[in-house]
Protein backbone atom coordinates (compact mmCIF):
# COMPACT_ATOMS: atom_id res chain seq x y z
CA UNK A 1 0.00 0.00 0.00
CA UNK A 2 2.72 2.64 0.72
CA UNK A 3 4.92 1.55 -2.54
CA UNK A 4 1.84 2.29 -4.30
CA UNK A 5 0.62 5.53 -2.67
CA UNK A 6 -2.23 4.28 -0.78
CA UNK A 7 -3.14 5.37 2.54
CA UNK A 8 -2.11 2.90 4.99
CA UNK A 9 -4.10 2.30 8.28
CA UNK A 10 -3.54 4.24 11.70
CA UNK A 11 -0.63 2.59 13.57
CA UNK A 12 0.41 0.50 10.35
CA UNK A 13 4.28 2.19 10.19
CA UNK A 14 4.50 1.69 14.06
CA UNK A 15 3.72 -1.78 13.69
CA UNK A 16 6.26 -2.58 10.62
CA UNK A 17 8.83 -0.62 12.96
CA UNK A 18 8.10 -3.29 16.05
CA UNK A 19 7.63 -5.90 14.02
CA UNK A 20 11.39 -5.38 12.50
CA UNK A 21 12.89 -4.41 15.69
CA UNK A 22 11.50 -7.98 17.22
CA UNK A 23 13.13 -9.80 14.27
CA UNK A 24 16.44 -8.17 14.29
CA UNK A 25 18.72 -10.88 15.95
CA UNK A 26 22.16 -12.52 16.16
CA UNK A 27 22.51 -16.13 16.39
CA UNK A 28 24.22 -17.79 19.17
CA UNK A 29 24.79 -20.41 20.95
CA UNK A 30 21.87 -20.54 23.31
CA UNK A 31 19.17 -19.01 20.66
CA UNK A 32 18.77 -16.04 18.46
CA UNK A 33 19.72 -13.06 20.38
CA UNK A 34 17.60 -10.11 20.03
CA UNK A 35 19.56 -6.99 19.08
CA UNK A 36 17.97 -3.49 20.37
CA UNK A 37 17.38 -1.32 17.66
CA UNK A 38 18.91 1.95 18.87
CA UNK A 39 22.15 0.07 19.60
CA UNK A 40 22.64 -0.41 15.66
CA UNK A 41 22.95 3.49 14.06
CA UNK A 42 26.18 5.13 15.68
CA UNK A 43 27.81 2.02 15.14
CA UNK A 44 27.02 2.34 11.30
CA UNK A 45 26.60 6.04 10.71
CA UNK A 46 30.03 7.53 13.47
CA UNK A 47 32.37 6.28 10.99
CA UNK A 48 31.00 7.32 7.82
CA UNK A 49 29.76 10.45 8.75
CA UNK A 50 33.90 11.18 10.00
CA UNK A 51 34.98 9.54 7.02
CA UNK A 52 33.35 11.62 4.73
CA UNK A 53 34.07 14.74 7.03
CA UNK A 54 37.89 13.97 6.44
CA UNK A 55 37.57 14.18 2.41
CA UNK A 56 37.49 17.92 2.48
CA UNK A 57 37.43 21.07 5.25
CA UNK A 58 33.77 22.20 3.99
CA UNK A 59 32.12 18.56 4.23
CA UNK A 60 33.54 18.29 7.72
CA UNK A 61 32.30 21.87 8.75
CA UNK A 62 28.52 20.33 7.99
CA UNK A 63 28.86 16.81 9.44
CA UNK A 64 30.34 18.84 12.58
CA UNK A 65 27.56 20.91 12.61
CA UNK A 66 24.65 19.05 11.85
CA UNK A 67 25.66 16.04 14.35
CA UNK A 68 25.03 17.56 17.89
CA UNK A 69 21.94 19.07 16.48
CA UNK A 70 20.84 15.87 15.54
CA UNK A 71 21.49 14.57 18.60
CA UNK A 72 20.15 16.81 20.18
CA UNK A 73 16.84 16.40 18.51
CA UNK A 74 16.76 12.85 18.95
CA UNK A 75 16.98 13.18 22.74
CA UNK A 76 13.91 15.71 22.98
CA UNK A 77 11.92 13.10 20.54
CA UNK A 78 12.64 10.30 23.29
CA UNK A 79 12.68 12.03 26.04
CA UNK A 80 9.22 14.02 25.25
CA UNK A 81 7.93 10.23 24.44
CA UNK A 82 9.39 9.32 28.03
CA UNK A 83 11.29 6.56 26.23
CA UNK A 84 14.16 4.75 27.17
CA UNK A 85 16.76 4.09 25.06
CA UNK A 86 20.11 2.62 24.05
CA UNK A 87 21.28 4.89 21.39
CA UNK A 88 23.36 7.91 23.76
CA UNK A 89 24.81 5.15 25.76
CA UNK A 90 25.62 3.48 22.42
CA UNK A 91 27.37 6.31 20.89
CA UNK A 92 28.85 7.57 24.11
CA UNK A 93 31.31 4.01 24.45
CA UNK A 94 31.42 3.24 20.32
CA UNK A 95 32.73 6.87 19.95
CA UNK A 96 35.77 6.50 23.01
CA UNK A 97 36.24 2.89 20.82
CA UNK A 98 36.44 4.11 17.50
CA UNK A 99 39.04 7.47 18.74
CA UNK A 100 41.31 5.04 20.42
CA UNK A 101 40.99 2.99 17.61
CA UNK A 102 41.50 6.35 15.18
CA UNK A 103 44.59 7.31 17.87
CA UNK A 104 46.83 3.96 17.75
CA UNK A 105 46.32 3.72 14.26
CA UNK A 106 46.95 6.71 12.55
CA UNK A 107 48.50 9.01 15.19
CA UNK A 108 51.13 6.64 17.10
CA UNK A 109 52.72 5.80 14.05
CA UNK A 110 54.01 8.77 13.32
CA UNK A 111 56.54 8.60 15.94
CA UNK A 112 55.82 11.71 17.96
CA UNK A 113 53.98 9.95 20.52
CA UNK A 114 55.96 8.43 23.60
CA UNK A 115 55.07 4.57 24.48
CA UNK A 116 54.15 6.26 28.31
CA UNK A 117 52.21 8.46 26.90
CA UNK A 118 50.38 5.83 25.27
CA UNK A 119 50.21 3.65 28.69
CA UNK A 120 48.63 7.31 30.33
CA UNK A 121 45.77 7.50 28.07
CA UNK A 122 44.80 3.53 28.03
CA UNK A 123 45.24 3.87 31.98
CA UNK A 124 42.74 7.03 31.74
CA UNK A 125 40.24 5.08 29.47
CA UNK A 126 40.04 2.25 31.48
CA UNK A 127 39.19 4.19 34.50
CA UNK A 128 36.77 6.34 32.97
CA UNK A 129 34.75 2.78 31.95
CA UNK A 130 35.47 1.63 35.49
CA UNK A 131 33.98 4.35 36.58
CA UNK A 132 31.32 4.36 34.04
CA UNK A 133 30.42 0.47 34.79
CA UNK A 134 30.09 1.40 38.93
CA UNK A 135 27.46 4.37 37.92
CA UNK A 136 25.63 1.99 35.75
CA UNK A 137 24.76 -0.40 38.51
CA UNK A 138 21.65 0.31 41.43
CA UNK A 139 21.23 4.32 41.92
CA UNK A 140 19.70 3.64 45.37
CA UNK A 141 15.90 2.67 44.29
CA UNK A 142 13.51 2.19 47.05
CA UNK A 143 12.36 -0.78 46.91
CA UNK A 144 8.48 -1.89 45.93
CA UNK A 145 6.43 -2.94 48.47
CA UNK A 146 4.57 -6.28 48.02
CA UNK A 147 1.13 -6.36 46.37
CA UNK A 148 -0.59 -7.58 49.61
CA UNK A 149 1.71 -4.63 51.65
CA UNK A 150 0.83 -1.96 49.45
CA UNK A 151 -0.62 0.76 52.35
CA UNK A 152 -3.89 2.38 51.25
CA UNK A 153 -4.24 6.45 50.57
CA UNK A 154 -6.81 5.98 54.17
CA UNK A 155 -4.15 4.60 56.24
CA UNK A 156 -1.42 6.87 55.12
CA UNK A 157 -2.30 9.80 57.99
CA UNK A 158 -1.33 6.67 60.81
CA UNK A 159 1.47 5.70 58.45
CA UNK A 160 3.24 8.76 58.86
CA UNK A 161 2.92 8.89 62.53
CA UNK A 162 3.42 5.04 63.49
CA UNK A 163 5.64 4.09 60.35
CA UNK A 164 4.79 0.26 60.88
CA UNK A 165 3.22 -1.98 63.51
CA UNK A 166 6.59 -1.86 65.62
CA UNK A 167 5.96 1.26 66.83
CA UNK A 168 9.55 2.85 67.39
CA UNK A 169 10.55 0.98 64.25
CA UNK A 170 8.90 3.43 61.52
CA UNK A 171 10.04 6.33 63.60
CA UNK A 172 13.65 5.17 63.69
CA UNK A 173 13.00 4.27 59.77
CA UNK A 174 11.92 7.86 59.21
CA UNK A 175 15.21 8.81 61.00
CA UNK A 176 17.56 6.53 58.94
CA UNK A 177 15.94 8.12 55.76
CA UNK A 178 16.85 11.21 56.71
CA UNK A 179 20.22 10.28 57.78
CA UNK A 180 21.36 8.49 54.90
CA UNK A 181 19.97 11.61 52.57
CA UNK A 182 22.30 14.05 54.65
CA UNK A 183 19.97 16.23 57.13
CA UNK A 184 21.84 14.21 59.69
CA UNK A 185 25.27 13.34 58.72
CA UNK A 186 28.62 13.05 60.02
CA UNK A 187 30.31 15.71 58.72
CA UNK A 188 28.28 18.52 60.11
CA UNK A 189 24.72 18.95 61.32
CA UNK A 190 22.46 19.86 59.63
CA UNK A 191 18.67 20.12 60.86
CA UNK A 192 16.01 17.11 60.00
CA UNK A 193 13.16 19.37 58.35
CA UNK A 194 10.11 17.14 57.47
CA UNK A 195 8.61 17.76 54.20
CA UNK A 196 5.76 20.43 54.15
CA UNK A 197 3.15 17.60 53.71
CA UNK A 198 2.54 13.72 53.84
CA UNK A 199 1.31 14.23 50.01
CA UNK A 200 4.32 15.11 48.99
CA UNK A 201 5.96 12.15 50.03
CA UNK A 202 3.71 9.70 48.70
CA UNK A 203 4.49 8.31 45.14
CA UNK A 204 1.31 6.60 43.77
CA UNK A 205 3.44 5.11 40.86
CA UNK A 206 5.42 3.25 43.27
CA UNK A 207 2.73 3.24 46.27
CA UNK A 208 5.12 4.11 49.15
CA UNK A 209 6.18 6.78 50.86
CA UNK A 210 9.59 8.30 49.76
CA UNK A 211 12.39 9.42 52.05
CA UNK A 212 13.42 13.36 52.16
CA UNK A 213 14.89 14.12 48.63
CA UNK A 214 13.91 11.15 46.95
CA UNK A 215 11.91 10.91 43.71
CA UNK A 216 10.75 8.69 41.11
CA UNK A 217 11.86 8.22 37.29
CA UNK A 218 9.50 8.45 34.86
CA UNK A 219 11.49 6.69 32.42
CA UNK A 220 12.82 3.93 35.17
CA UNK A 221 9.45 3.76 36.78
CA UNK A 222 11.39 3.39 40.23
CA UNK A 223 11.76 5.52 43.10
CA UNK A 224 15.35 6.79 43.92
CA UNK A 225 17.04 7.97 47.14
CA UNK A 226 18.35 11.68 46.17
CA UNK A 227 16.95 11.44 42.92
CA UNK A 228 19.45 13.94 40.58
CA UNK A 229 18.62 13.25 37.06
CA UNK A 230 17.89 10.29 34.85
CA UNK A 231 21.11 10.47 32.23
CA UNK A 232 20.68 9.14 29.26
CA UNK A 233 24.68 8.64 28.49
CA UNK A 234 24.09 5.89 31.33
CA UNK A 235 20.97 4.92 30.86
CA UNK A 236 20.08 4.58 34.43
CA UNK A 237 19.42 7.26 37.13
CA UNK A 238 22.10 9.52 38.83
CA UNK A 239 21.22 8.69 42.92
CA UNK A 240 22.41 8.57 46.17
CA UNK A 241 24.40 5.31 45.52
CA UNK A 242 25.98 5.90 42.05
CA UNK A 243 26.41 9.95 42.45
CA UNK A 244 30.24 9.54 43.21
CA UNK A 245 30.70 7.49 40.52
CA UNK A 246 28.97 9.59 38.09
CA UNK A 247 31.09 12.68 38.79
CA UNK A 248 34.20 10.22 38.59
CA UNK A 249 33.70 9.17 35.41
CA UNK A 250 32.95 12.50 34.22
CA UNK A 251 36.41 13.75 35.66
CA UNK A 252 38.31 10.84 34.15
CA UNK A 253 36.87 11.24 30.43
CA UNK A 254 37.83 15.31 30.57
CA UNK A 255 41.17 14.59 31.17
CA UNK A 256 41.30 11.86 29.00
CA UNK A 257 39.50 13.52 25.93
CA UNK A 258 41.39 16.65 26.75
CA UNK A 259 45.09 14.55 27.12
CA UNK A 260 44.34 12.54 23.77
CA UNK A 261 43.28 15.93 22.09
CA UNK A 262 46.84 17.46 22.70
CA UNK A 263 49.05 14.62 21.81
CA UNK A 264 46.73 14.32 18.40
CA UNK A 265 47.20 18.23 17.56
CA UNK A 266 51.13 18.35 18.61
CA UNK A 267 51.55 15.24 15.90
CA UNK A 268 49.69 16.52 13.05
CA UNK A 269 50.25 20.49 13.78
CA UNK A 270 54.05 20.49 14.29
CA UNK A 271 55.49 23.87 16.32
CA UNK A 272 51.70 24.98 17.92
CA UNK A 273 49.96 25.19 21.03
CA UNK A 274 46.86 22.75 21.08
CA UNK A 275 44.72 25.69 21.40
CA UNK A 276 45.86 27.34 18.13
CA UNK A 277 46.15 23.84 16.33
CA UNK A 278 42.27 23.32 16.72
CA UNK A 279 41.36 26.46 14.91
CA UNK A 280 44.36 27.17 12.38
CA UNK A 281 46.52 24.09 11.37
CA UNK A 282 47.08 24.70 7.61
CA UNK A 283 48.84 21.26 7.09
CA UNK A 284 45.74 19.07 8.30
CA UNK A 285 43.94 18.07 5.06
CA UNK A 286 47.41 17.78 2.72
CA UNK A 287 46.93 13.85 3.75
CA UNK A 288 44.23 11.80 4.43
CA UNK A 289 45.41 10.57 7.48
CA UNK A 290 45.91 14.05 9.08
CA UNK A 291 42.15 14.75 7.95
CA UNK A 292 40.81 12.26 9.83
CA UNK A 293 42.82 12.78 12.81
CA UNK A 294 41.61 16.41 12.43
CA UNK A 295 38.51 15.63 12.01
CA UNK A 296 37.85 13.04 14.86
CA UNK A 297 40.22 15.88 17.31
CA UNK A 298 36.76 18.11 16.61
CA UNK A 299 34.18 15.28 16.89
CA UNK A 300 36.38 14.96 20.43
CA UNK A 301 36.47 18.60 21.18
CA UNK A 302 32.34 19.01 20.81
CA UNK A 303 31.76 16.43 22.72
CA UNK A 304 34.14 17.27 25.51
CA UNK A 305 32.76 20.87 25.56
CA UNK A 306 29.36 19.65 26.26
CA UNK A 307 30.72 16.81 28.78
CA UNK A 308 32.19 19.95 30.72
CA UNK A 309 29.28 21.64 30.84
CA UNK A 310 27.45 18.88 32.12
CA UNK A 311 30.51 17.97 34.85
CA UNK A 312 30.38 22.08 35.37
CA UNK A 313 26.91 22.28 36.63
CA UNK A 314 26.70 18.60 38.68
CA UNK A 315 30.24 20.34 40.64
CA UNK A 316 28.42 23.78 41.33
CA UNK A 317 25.54 22.05 42.44
CA UNK A 318 27.42 20.07 44.91
CA UNK A 319 28.78 23.08 46.30
CA UNK A 320 25.11 24.18 47.13
CA UNK A 321 23.40 20.98 47.85
CA UNK A 322 21.30 20.94 45.51
CA UNK A 323 19.89 18.07 42.91
CA UNK A 324 18.82 18.59 39.24
CA UNK A 325 15.13 17.61 40.11
CA UNK A 326 15.30 19.84 43.26
CA UNK A 327 16.57 22.92 41.03
CA UNK A 328 14.07 21.93 38.33
CA UNK A 329 11.04 22.26 40.75
CA UNK A 330 12.72 25.15 42.40
CA UNK A 331 12.33 27.14 38.79
CA UNK A 332 8.76 25.46 38.39
CA UNK A 333 7.35 27.07 41.85
CA UNK A 334 9.57 29.91 41.68
CA UNK A 335 11.32 29.08 45.41
CA UNK A 336 14.92 28.93 44.32
CA UNK A 337 17.47 31.94 43.38
CA UNK A 338 19.78 31.65 40.52
CA UNK A 339 23.14 32.27 40.81
CA UNK A 340 26.21 32.50 38.84
CA UNK A 341 24.69 33.70 35.68
CA UNK A 342 21.68 31.19 35.99
CA UNK A 343 24.20 28.05 36.10
CA UNK A 344 22.99 27.14 39.68
CA UNK A 345 19.95 27.67 41.39
CA UNK A 346 19.87 27.53 45.27
CA UNK A 347 16.89 26.89 46.90
CA UNK A 348 18.70 27.17 50.63
CA UNK A 349 16.84 23.96 51.89
CA UNK A 350 20.06 21.81 52.39
CA UNK A 351 22.95 24.64 51.73
CA UNK A 352 25.02 24.16 54.40
CA UNK A 353 28.22 25.69 53.42
CA UNK A 354 31.11 24.65 50.66
CA UNK A 355 32.81 22.07 53.00
CA UNK A 356 29.44 20.60 54.64
CA UNK A 357 28.12 20.16 51.28
CA UNK A 358 31.34 18.39 49.82
CA UNK A 359 31.73 16.51 52.88
CA UNK A 360 27.52 15.61 52.92
CA UNK A 361 28.26 14.21 48.85
CA UNK A 362 31.31 12.58 49.87
CA UNK A 363 29.82 10.57 52.31
CA UNK A 364 26.77 9.40 50.16
CA UNK A 365 25.81 5.80 50.13
CA UNK A 366 27.28 5.17 53.40
CA UNK A 367 25.64 3.84 56.00
CA UNK A 368 23.61 5.85 58.64
CA UNK A 369 25.28 6.24 61.83
CA UNK A 370 23.46 4.31 64.90
CA UNK A 371 21.18 6.36 67.10
CA UNK A 372 19.83 5.92 70.37
CA UNK A 373 15.74 5.29 71.33
CA UNK A 374 16.03 7.81 73.39
CA UNK A 375 17.97 10.20 70.29
CA UNK A 376 14.94 9.00 68.37
CA UNK A 377 12.08 10.25 71.05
Amino acid sequence: RWLTCKSLPPGALESIADTIADRLRVPWFSGAVKINVSLVPPLVLLPVFLHVAALHFLLGLIILTSLPVVVLWYYYLTHRRKERTLFFLSLGLFSLGYMYYVFLREVVPRGHVEYFQVVALTCGLILMLAALSRAKKDPGYLPIPAGDEKPSHQGLANKSVRGSSSGLHGISGAASSRAVNGEAKGYCRMSAEQPEGVKKDWCTKCQLVRPARAGHCRLCGRCVRRLDHHCVWINSCVGEQNHQAFILALSFFMLTSVYGIILTLHTICRGRTAFVALFYCPGAYSDYSSALSFTCVWYCAIVTAGMGYILLIQLLNISYNVTEREARLALRDNTGRRLLGGLVIDTGQYNRGLLCNWGHFLSLGSSPPQRSAEDIV
